[in-house]
């Protein structure tokens, strides 16, 4: 089983040693970490690990929190495989078929965010959504940019994107609100994506959101 596990620890030597070894005891194999932020005397680390024992996430939780000045933030499944390079895949299958672009992303953002699905809405209506996406979706006010919020239980990261009229929404059901460097990884992708997309039709002009 995969999972992501976010914390927040004191940023000092033996700090990452300290969760590193905690995780080996509960029998979980890291298989990645991601720094997120480092600053004010702390550090929140993402740890993607494999768990082949049967622990629970509230176990995780509560043996991580007992460590000194460590905070779990989050414990939630992820799809993302580590070692792998899910961003140049993802824009690497864009460009070879730009046309399809935003259906593509939006099939690879669970992946790339450890979310449980995604979709684009324009008008009011889902033009592209992921496996495990709703119908249909009543997007709250339409951000002008990137934002994060709750809605029914789940933890909402909203995209516009200006070029194509629509917004690209991201769901999470657990974890924790999506990071800043998240969202910015994420908005940089589909900036990308917008450009490669634009040119599978270079003469329909901008679509206004």
């Amino acid at each position: 089983m995969l999972l992501r596990l976010r914390v927040s620890l004191p940023d000092r030597p033996g700090g990452l040693g300290q969760v590193a070894k905690a995780l080996g005891t509960l029998g979980a194999d890291i298989l990645q970490v991601t720094v997120l932020e480092r600053e004010a005397g702390r550090a929140v680390d993402d740890f993607t690990v494999s768990w082949p024992a049967p622990v629970t996430a509230s176990e995780a939780r509560e043996r991580l929190s007992a460590l000194p000045g460590v905070r779990v933030e989050g414990v939630w499944p992820t799809k993302e495989v580590p070692g792998s390079a899910p961003d140049y895949d993802l824009l690497m299958h864009v460009a070879s078929e730009p046309a399809r672009g935003f259906a593509t992303l939006v099939d690879a953002l669970p992946g790339l965010c450890g979310a449980e699905w995604s979709l684009a809405v324009a008008d009011g209506v889902v033009r592209h959504a992921s496996l495990a996406a709703p119908a249909s979706f009543e997007l709250p006010e339409p951000p002008p940019r990137p934002v994060t919020m709750d809605a029914e239980k789940l933890r909402l990261l909203l995209l516009p994107v200006a070029a194509a009229g629509m917004h690209l929404v991201v769901a999470r059901s657990d974890g924790p609100h999506f990071h800043r460097a998240e969202v910015e990884r994420v908005s940089r992708i589909v900036d990308v994506v917008s450009k490669l997309a634009a040119r599978a039709d270079p003469q329909k002009p901008a679509a206004r959101a």
